[in-house]
């Protein structure tokens, strides 16, 4: 016959054990998906719950976006399986904002793109905004004109 016994101390640390490991998972898998970044001036930037198209617009006014509601674009596509060396550059701009597009390779992202009212260079300027399931997972404010540039979104000054 086998016998073993288990002193209250065995079974509260067993107890302690499962609950936290269950606090872990539960935080893991549905806890701390609210993505933020501070910007240099203390202001903090929430890059999830931009589901809709005021979300987005709200989104965007953060970094003093302003844009025109109906010149909304979107396009689903995925994103490669490897950086290349264009999205690798792509990606540097996005780390600088505190996004990293590579966590998102293989996955299903949709391109929302805007023409952007208030910026002070020549040219059509548009911002672009890559989200999965309501969470900002890149931006750009990008130029035409004599001088084509692509910037992060933090990087963008509005017209005085």
């Amino acid at each position: 016959m086998f016998m073993y016994t288990v002193r209250a101390t065995s079974l509260r640390f067993a107890l302690v054990l499962v609950l936290s490991v269950s606090v872990f998972l539960l935080v893991l898998f549905f806890g701390g998906g609210e993505s933020v970044y501070a910007m240099a001036d203390g202001e903090v930037i929430h890059y999830s719950g931009v589901r809709t198209k005021e979300e987005r617009i709200d989104f965007l006014k953060q970094f003093g976006i302003e844009v025109k509601e109906e010149s909304e674009q979107s396009e689903n596509f995925t994103v490669s399986e490897s950086l290349d060396r264009v999205l690798l550059s792509y990606n540097e701009l996005q780390k600088k904002q505190g996004l990293d597009l590579s966590k998102y390779t293989g996955k299903r992202l949709v391109r929302y793109t805007y023409e952007v009212t208030n910026c002070e260079r020549d040219g059509a300027v548009y911002v672009n905004l890559f989200i999965s399931r309501g969470r900002v997972v890149a931006g750009d404010v990008s130029g035409e004109g004599d001088t084509p540039f692509v910037i992060a979104l933090c990087d963008f000054v509005p017209k005085n």
